[in-house]
């Protein structure tokens, strides 16, 4: 599986991969606000976009409970 960083300028980076089934999820890091925004996105259903907005500590615990280690903030 490949995890693509992508740095959104003024904003703070996007991590994303796409699923075997084709869906695409991001989680968007944001520089300011202490915010994380998780989204998932169905290709052939646009209504299917789902999005949720998480704090650091409930992007902790979603993490844990897929199994991840907690990640480090990268300096940009």
């Amino acid at each position: 599986m490949i995890i693509e960083r992508t740095n959104l300028p003024g904003l703070g980076v996007r991590h994303a991969f796409t699923t075997e089934q084709g869906h695409r999820i991001a989680v968007i890091e944001y520089r300011v606000g202490d915010r994380r925004d998780l989204v998932h996105d169905d290709p052939n259903d646009p209504d299917g976009t789902i999005a949720l907005t998480l704090t650091p500590a409930e992007a902790s615990a979603l993490a844990t409970l897929l199994g991840f280690p907690e990640l480090a903030a990268v300096p940009a």
